[in-house]
C-alpha cells in the first residue's frame, strides 16, 4: 500500500495500518470505505454535500474513457512515465491527482499498483476507481489543499486535467522528480464548441501552466502536442458535453439536439517537469 500521511490540519505524522483501518502517532484514525478507498476528507473540504464532479459528470467521463477515445493520448503519456526514474533506493511512489474514475491509472502504471496513489475528491469517482484497479491506494480527499504524501517522498506526480496544486507538488516530489501534466488544447472539441456556444474561442493554456510551475520550483523539461480527429454518434456527444463545463446551460444543449453525428477534434497539450536534484529545499 502506498504511504500515505495525515490530512488533519498541522499533524506531521504518516499513516500506519491497524486493525480498524489507518491510525497516525498523533491519534487520528481513518476507517477503510467498504468500497476499497480511503477517505481522508477534512470538514473543511467539504464545502458541498457532495464534493467534487457531479456524478453525471463523472459517468459520462467513464463511457468516454471506455470508449478508447483517450488511447493515443496515452501512448503519448507512456514514454514520459520512467523517464530519468528508472534507478532509485526508494519506492518509485506516484501520485495521480483528480484521477477521476482510475482510467488512467493502471493504463500508465500496471506494474507499479503497490506504489501508486489516486486521489480525488468525487465519492462516486474513486469508488469506480477503486473497483476497477483494487490493487492500487485510492484515496478521497482535496488535493488543492493537502497531498496525503511526506515530503519528498514521491517521484512521479501526474494530473491528465486535473488540479495543479504548485506548492504542494514540490514538497512531496523528491529531487529529481517528475511532474506530467495534459491541459485540453485550444482546439479541444473546437467544432462541438462552435455549434453549441455559436463561437470557436481558442484557449492556449500550456504557457501559464509552465510559467506557474516554474516558479514553484519545477523545470519544464519537455512540451508536446496529441491531437486526434474522431466521428462521435450521438451518445458521446451528450457525454462529452456532460463530463465538461462548457455547455452547462440547457438552452445550448438543445442546439444538438437534431445532431445525430458530429466529426470533432480531440487535442491537449502534454508538458513533462521536473524538481532539481539538487533542489533540497521543502
Amino acid at each position: 500500500m502506498f504511504e500515505l500521511r495525515c490530512t488533519v490540519r498541522n499533524c506531521p505524522h504518516l499513516l500506519q495500518r491497524d486493525a480498524n483501518g489507518l491510525v497516525c502517532a498523533g491519534g487520528h484514525h481513518f476507517d477503510s470505505a467498504k468500497a476499497g478507498y480511503w477517505s481522508l476528507l477534512q470538514p473543511q473540504d467539504r464545502k458541498s454535500k457532495t464534493p467534487g464532479d457531479a456524478d453525471a459528470a463523472v459517468l459520462a467521463r467513464h463511457r468516454w474513457l471506455a470508449r478508447g477515445h483517450a488511447a493515443g493520448l496515452i501512448e503519448q503519456l507512456l514514454p514520459w512515465v520512467d523517464r530519468g526514474v528508472g534507478d532509485r533506493s526508494h519506492p518509485l511512489r506516484t501520485l495521480d491527482l483528480g484521477c477521476g474514475e482510475g482510467t488512467f491509472g493502471p493504463a500508465l502504471f500496471p506494474a507499479d499498483a503497490a506504489a501508486y496513489c489516486g486521489i480525488d475528491l468525487s465519492k462516486r469517482a474513486i469508488r469506480l476507481a477503486a473497483r476497477h484497479w483494487p490493487d492500487a491506494t485510492w484515496v478521497l480527499a482535496n488535493a488543492d489543499r493537502f497531498l496525503p504524501a511526506a515530503d519528498q517522498s514521491v517521484l512521479r506526480v501526474i494530473s491528465l486535467f486535473g488540479r495543479r496544486p504548485v506548492a504542494e507538488i514540490h514538497r512531496v516530489l523528491a529531487p529529481g522528480g517528475i511532474c506530467i501534466i495534459a491541459v485540453p488544447g485550444e482546439e479541444d472539441l473546437i467544432e462541438l464548441r462552435e455549434q453549441v456556444q455559436l463561437s470557436g474561442h481558442r484557449r492556449s493554456r500550456w504557457e501559464m501552466v509552465v510559467d506557474e510551475m516554474s516558479a514553484g520550483g519545477l523545470e519544464c523539461v519537455e512540451r508536446k502536442q496529441w491531437r486526434h480527429s474522431v466521428e462521435l454518434e450521438q451518445d458521446a456527444i451528450s457525454d462529452a458535453l456532460a463530463m465538461t463545463y462548457r455547455a452547462v446551460r440547457h438552452s445550448q444543449q438543445t442546439r444538438l439536439d437534431h445532431v445525430d453525428a458530429m466529426r470533432v477534434t480531440l487535442a491537449a497539450d502534454l508538458i513533462l517537469l521536473r524538481r532539481s536534484e539538487t533542489d533540497s529545499n521543502k
